[in-house]
């Protein structure tokens, strides 16, 4: 709106002074050369306006051909220029997405077009780490390490090359270079540190961790953390010469990191040691509150060398009263009353856990059953230890170590070790095994579900084999091919079946053809027997004067007959084929009873399998 009324004001203003120079006509007298031209003033500021415009084209004109030049290369520069940033930026997008073939292609091209551009150097060594070209890498990094501007990116690039390479002084030697920089990257900074905790230089990675908090690399409460876990190691450096010392570094390293369980109890042991027993006390219960450990209670347990083994549990008894609802105070309770020899005291702490125990309370109640004489429970609490879940232990980088250590020997991590199961994040219940059924298992199994003489009308009937096998008779339902472990009641059918499968099918391949034989001519004298009787009422119904009511009730009566034998022979029990000698997934062993899962029916057994059937019953 108000550009509006800005255009109507300059409008209006351009519009008054049109009009007031027309109403104001003047003359203008040009005398040049001997020549007079009169004219107007309206003409004459025209003519004044059109020279000037004209001259404005014709400087515009010049200057454009005395700078095309300057264009030109400019404008060329500009295209290579971009050129090169579509190189660059897809062979990057290249590198992220793995494909090393467009990397090298878009590398030449960014190589042709912009060869000393930072970025293509950076692309460079990506591709060629991306293609596997170590020496082509580090040689571009070590040119990218000569420039100021690309300084720190190519010591890194150096860095890792050496990494790769297990070189692990020329490592170092580019992180202290790195470092030395005036704006100290994070991974220089924590590289220095780890490569001197490596090296056992405790004080040297102090001054370090101190200057990384200087510069802001890192923040106060991970300072505090690493600088109670570096203590700690440094007290264990100096336990054995300088006790004094070490007890030192250790309670400074406790009161920096209460939950760090070995400053802690490193802390206790030499200052109990050295007499303080009180400091040594409050030091592990305060580490205790926080972070409840076994350690702390060795070392609290052990404050009084002298101590008989009950003052001890009494000692103990009271750490663990101050974390009564923890697995580790009843574990501590249990192993001193052991020492003590107060089963019922040691049986009462470890009953809440005996439910799913873990391998230390299996162990601790093998131990316990053993001194009460029970030998065979002992056994058996053993057999649950190599069975039982594993127990937190000391791990980084998946290593297991016996005790702390404040880096990791897998990576040379700093504060690498946690109080951790080993096995965390596993599956440690039963695995099922899930087989998929066939289309054919799947339309047999609907059928004996929905058909009525597989699901338990079965009579009694006499098979006989050849050579005199005897009779055997059966009022069991038929097995249903597929158990469901997911009832009880499938699973006692399953037993069923095989009960039945046992009294029903232990007879040799020549009686059960015989059987079969036996079963197909019983059911083809019926159908005849049906047959005759259906022509014997269709006889006659002819020769009775009364067609009406005798020939239907006779019809009724074939009718009858022949359901009757239809019943009969769908009342005939089916076995299964083959017998499963399968095993189930929770088998004992040998020595244990496993439940066999019966498989699904086939057409026709194979020889092996009825080589096991005849091996049962020999």
């Amino acid at each position: 709106m108000i550009r509006v009324i800005i255009y109507l004001i300059v409008l209006a203003a351009l519009a008054y002074g049109a009009v007031w120079l027309a109403e104001r006509p003047g003359e203008v007298a040009i005398t040049w050369q001997g020549e007079r031209i009169d004219t107007s003033v309206m003409v004459a500021a025209a003519a004044v306006v059109a020279v000037a415009v004209a001259a404005v084209l014709l400087w515009s004109i010049l200057r454009a051909i005395m700078q095309a030049p300057h264009a030109i290369a400019r404008y060329r520069r500009e295209r290579r220029g971009q050129r090169g940033y579509r190189a660059v930026s897809r062979g990057l997008i290249a590198v992220g997405s793995g494909d090393a073939r467009r990397a090298q292609k878009f590398t030449a091209e960014a190589l042709r077009i912009a060869p000393r551009e930072p970025l293509t150097l950076l692309l460079t060594a990506q591709s060629a780490q991306l293609a596997g070209d170590c020496d082509a890498a580090v040689a571009t990094f070590q040119e990218m390490a000569a420039r100021d501007d690309t300084r720190v990116l190519g010591l890194h690039g150096l860095f890792v090359e050496a990494q790769r390479r297990h070189d692990h002084a020329a490592a170092l030697g580019f992180a202290e270079e790195a470092a030395r920089h005036d704006s100290t990257p994070v991974w220089a900074a924590q590289a220095v540190l780890e490569f001197r905790c490596v090296a056992g230089d405790w004080t040297g990675a102090l001054e370090r961790l101190d200057r990384n908090l200087k510069r802001k690399l890192i923040d106060r409460r991970t300072y505090r953390r690493q600088r109670a876990v570096l203590l700690t190691a440094q007290a264990q450096a100096l336990a054995a010469s300088e006790p004094a010392r070490a007890a030192a570094l250790a309670r400074e390293a406790a009161k920096l990191a209460p939950d760090l369980v070995p400053a802690a109890a490193l802390a206790g042991r030499l200052l109990g040691e050295a007499g303080e027993r009180r400091k040594a006390s409050r030091v592990i219960e305060r580490a205790w509150r926080v972070n409840p450990h076994p350690d702390l209670a060795a070392a609290y347990a052990a404050l009084r060398p002298g101590d008989s083994a009950r003052q001890r549990l009494s000692r103990v008894e009271a750490l663990a009263a101050k974390r009564p609802a923890d697995a580790e105070a009843a574990l501590a309770v249990a192993r001193a009353a052991l020492d003590a020899q107060e089963f019922s005291v040691a049986r009462s702490a470890l009953a809440p856990y005996t439910g799913s125990p873990r391998k230390r309370v299996a162990a601790l109640m093998a131990e316990l059953e053993m001194a009460q004489g029970d030998e065979g429970r002992a056994r058996e609490w053993m057999a649950r230890a190599l069975d039982a879940r594993r127990d937190p232990a000391w791990t980084a980088d998946a290593f297991v170590s016996d005790h702390w250590l404040p880096i990791s020997p897998v990576s040379g991590r700093l504060d690498a070790f946690e109080w951790k199961d080993p096995l965390a994040g596993e599956h440690h219940g039963p695995i099922i095994e899930h087989r998929p059924e066939s289309p054919v298992q799947t339309s047999a199994l609907a059928k004996r579900e929905t058909s009525p003489r597989l699901r338990g009308e079965v009579d009694t009937r006499s098979v006989s084999g050849e050579g005199g096998a005897p009779r055997a008779e059966t009022s069991e339902p038929a097995p249903h091919p597929h158990p469901l472990p997911a009832s009880s009641g499938a699973r006692e059918r399953a037993r069923q079946a095989e009960a039945a499968e046992s009294r029903i099918r232990p007879f040799p391949i020549g009686a059960e053809q015989a059987s079969r034989k036996d079963e197909e001519r019983k059911t083809g004298e019926h159908k005849d027997e049906e047959r005759k009787g259906e022509e014997k009422g269709e006889e006659e119904s002819r020769r009775s004067p009364f067609v009406g009511g005798g020939a239907g009730e006779r019809r009724r009566r074939a009718a009858a007959r022949a359901d009757e034998a239809r019943v009969r022979a769908d009342m005939t029990p089916i076995a299964p084929a083959v017998i499963p000698l399968v095993h189930a997934p929770d088998d004992p062993g040998p020595n244990g009873d496993p439940q066999p899962e019966p498989e699904p029916e086939i057409d026709a057994p194979p020889a092996e399998g009825w080589r096991r059937i005849r091996a049962l019953f020999k």
